[in-house]
């Protein structure tokens, strides 16, 4: 008996134009985009670029921008993963204001944040407490720059998370379970690595929130050239004092600082979904 293979659908002159006017739509974006950058790379001179390159105050800027980003990210999931198990498979009193408070952030100016950070730990009794008894100190400080950072992003590393685990079928974790598997280890063999790559996109989206974050940290850190300046207040400074040529080649190093730091997490981390 022959065996026939089923035959691909005949595309018609209108799936071809449906396709096509989605494409224009890509097409006009990934352009607009392209243009912006390469409007700036022409509009810079040799000299710009050559600021960028020997002064030890942006190096020292990149070198902040790198470090707390990434420590960000750690304290981030560190946190996400948690938080993001539980609101996914537990209910609970007070689980809708805990879901509110997670995307509070992700709603709010940035400025708030810092404002806010600054009125907790100048103005309320806590917080004088942490850092004057402690000795914990975030105002106008390297650590500061980190706990802005954190508070800002965090929620899209706890909900890329959240989203991970709604992905993981139960059905395996009641396996493992019925095999002699701990929670912990119900959790660490099979909950855990199944939702790896939506944790792995949150830590992505929260590194390049952090990465690029300036209104919270200009009120609550400053910029303090060789101390709390980072290449987002690197740009606003140069710019503020009319050097737009290497505020613009800064620019153009964080985009390919970014660029570097996203294809290395794409290659090591495999393709991942970023879901909200």
């Amino acid at each position: 008996m022959l065996k026939t293979e089923p035959k691909a659908p005949v595309k018609s002159w209108r799936s071809h134009l449906f396709a096509a006017a989605g494409f224009v739509f890509v097409i006009v974006f990934v352009a607009f985009v392209l243009l912006l950058i390469i409007a700036d790379i022409f509009y810079i001179d040799s000299k710009a670029v050559l600021t960028v390159l020997t002064s030890r105050f942006i190096r020292h800027a990149l070198w902040m921008s790198i470090w707390t980003s990434i420590m960000t990210v750690l304290l981030s999931l560190i946190f996400a993963i948690p938080i993001g198990f539980i609101l996914s498979r537990f209910r609970f009193r007070g689980r809708f204001l805990v879901d509110t408070v997670v995307d509070l952030p992700i709603i709010f100016p940035p400025l708030v944040a810092g404002l806010t950070l600054l009125v907790f730990f100048s103005q309320t009794g806590f917080g004088k407490w942490i850092q004057e008894d402690l000795g914990i100190e975030f105002v106008f400080q390297p650590k500061g720059i980190v706990l802005c950072q954190f508070l800002v992003s965090a929620s899209f590393a706890i909900r890329s998370a959240k989203t991970a685990f709604d992905d993981v079928d139960r059905r395996f974790e009641n396996v493992a379970l019925t095999l002699g598997c701990s929670q912990w280890g119900s959790f660490g063999r099979v909950s855990l690595p199944l939702a790896a790559n939506g944790i792995i996109a949150g830590g992505i989206l929260t590194w390049a929130r952090a990465f690029g974050l300036f209104g919270p940290l200009i009120i609550f850190v400053g910029s303090f050239r060789g101390r709390t300046e980072v290449l987002s207040t690197t740009v606003f400074l140069e710019q503020s004092i009319g050097n737009l040529e290497v505020a613009l080649a800064v620019a153009l190093l964080m985009i390919v600082v970014a660029l570097i730091a996203l294809t290395i997490i794409h290659l090591v981390g495999g393709t991942v979904q970023v879901k909200l």
